[in-house]
């Protein structure tokens, strides 16, 4: 049985900040609410809301979700169970490329 806490902590990688500078404001706001919704309930809350399409990845990203912004932009993170965090990889036009 997984426990989910009442209250997640969202990570940001550092480049995500840079990049955030250069995305639509549209997709920085379904970006807010993202991260709203994750502090509250958890990836579990992501998956109730069909918008999301929040789902697992695979091959060199393993381990590692991704959820949808809008039709092009994506936020690709990861679940620290132990730690209770969720760590925000990018944000990205859809190009899973490891860079």
């Amino acid at each position: 049985m997984v426990y989910y806490p009442a209250v997640w902590e969202v990570h940001e990688h550092h480049r995500l900040v840079h990049r955030a500078q250069h995305l639509p404001v549209e997709i920085l706001k379904r970006y807010e609410k993202w991260k709203d919704i994750v502090e509250l309930s958890g990836p579990a809350g992501l998956r109730l809301i069909k918008g999301f399409h929040d789902e697992a990845l695979r091959g060199k990203w393993k381990g590692h979700r991704s959820s949808r912004l809008g039709l092009q932009y994506r936020v690709l993170y990861r679940i620290d169970g132990q730690e209770v965090l969720v760590e925000v990889i990018d944000t990205t036009a859809h190009d899973y490329r490891r860079k």
